[in-house]
């Protein structure tokens, strides 16, 4: 289904994305706070802002106990959601979700579907059909969609929209972003799924209003989203933040990678499924029988969990020691299990952290599996205000 393009945002100065950025993170927020966040002048705010109330994309709150006369410089200012919608897709190896969200990253329509071909005409054909249906709720509320983000999991160049290498999907080289683009008519973004997930926990999540945090995820892979200044990180080759494959144990279980004793060979879903089945000799059949077994009492099971609760709180150490976050964030599906690892993740991290990094806040924030999805379009909303440099996408500019 292929759309008109849709009209560009007003970045008219350097400073737009930026000011609109902390206007949709903090607001409401008056012009005097938010110059102050930017670290720009009120002059400097008041010409960006002008431009973005005319096109609707701000909206300027009256200040009801202040005389009229003061009222305008400390009105606040936020975002109106409603002014524009996007889809964001997380493919997974089984199956595919898509939402449909408003310019607050607010999910306004759901839709899922099994994946059965996981080939990129396959993957395309699904979730080509759920942007369709998405497309059609969009009309429904008179809102034109402006872009469409892809989370997908492995080594993705945001750049142009490829994704170099997928484990889930067994994807090489695949150039996702121009292929989606050419079929939808729409600006596309294809971001690795962790990093899509931060995005949103940067701007509206967990992550708000913090300058340097990480984002660990556990589940069917350990991965990491890192912020760094302000900024979603990626790296000079795209890998930053790969902790899944920090090697804790060399003479640990073979990881996919190559290497062995890898955090990910050892804590993700299906490490712990094979080595419960390894130790007890009970054929589990998926990480929900695993962990019931665990839970259950059965020694052999939770010490394979309590293995999975020191690699991560390991590689959590060696990652603020590195990096020196004010928080780290444990989230993903795997912490369905959390109460049998959280000890031990706290424990392996406080041995592992060296002197005052220890301070580091390690909190656990479970998220539906809705927000990977939600994380992708808010990818797309970040490329359409063009707030980060980084940004591009396939058909952007």
């Amino acid at each position: 289904m292929r759309t008109t393009l849709p009209e560009a945002f007003p970045a008219h100065t350097p400073a737009v994305p930026q000011i609109f950025t902390i206007v949709l993170s903090h607001g409401p927020v008056t012009r005097a706070e938010i110059a102050r966040r930017a670290g720009v002048s009120p002059a400097a705010v008041t010409k960006a802002v002008r431009p973005l109330i005319e096109a609707g994309y701000l909206v300027e709150e009256a200040g009801e106990d202040l005389p009229p006369a003061l009222g305008r410089p400390a009105n606040a200012l936020r975002v109106d959601g409603g002014r524009a919608l996007f889809i964001g897709v997380k493919v997974t190896g089984d199956s595919a979700i898509a939402v449909l969200t408003d310019l607050r990253c607010r999910i306004r329509v759901t839709r899922r579907a099994p994946l059965d071909d996981r080939s990129p005409d396959g993957v395309l054909a699904t979730t080509g059909d759920l942007v369709t249906e998405l497309l059609v709720e969009a009309e429904g509320f008179g809102v034109q969609v402006r872009g469409i983000g892809f989370a997908v999991s492995g080594d993705v160049v945001r750049t142009d929209g490829t994704v170099r290498y997928s484990p889930f999907l067994d994807w090489r080289d695949v150039p996702l972003g121009e292929r989606a683009a050419a079929a939808t008519g729409l600006p596309v973004t294809v971001e690795n799924d962790v990093r899509a997930l931060t995005v949103a926990e940067q701007w509206f999540g967990a992550g708000a209003g913090l300058t340097d945090f990480a984002l660990v995820t556990v589940g069917a892979g350990i991965g990491c989203g890192l912020v760094v200044g302000g900024r979603v990180v990626s790296g000079a080759h795209g890998v930053a933040g790969e902790i899944g494959h920090l090697s804790i144990d060399p003479t640990g279980p073979p990881c996919h990678c190559g290497n062995r004793g890898c955090v990910e060979a050892i804590a993700s879903d299906p490490a712990i499924v094979r080595e419960v089945r390894a130790r007890t000799g009970i054929h589990v059949a998926d990480a929900a029988e695993a962990l019931a077994l665990a839970r259950g009492g059965d020694t052999a099971a939770r010490q394979v969990y309590a293995r999975a609760g020191e690699a991560i709180g390991r590689a959590i150490g060696s990652l603020v020691n590195l990096l020196g976050p004010e928080r780290v964030i444990i989230s993903g599906e795997g912490l369905a299990a959390h109460d049998l690892f959280a000890d031990r993740i706290q424990d392996a991290f406080t041995v592992a952290a060296f002197g005052t990094a220890a301070r580091c806040e390690v909190s656990t924030h479970p998220l539906p599996f809705e927000a990977w999805a939600r994380g992708a379009a808010a990818t797309a909303i970040q490329s359409f205000i063009g707030s980060d440099s980084r940004s591009g996408g396939s058909g952007w500019r």
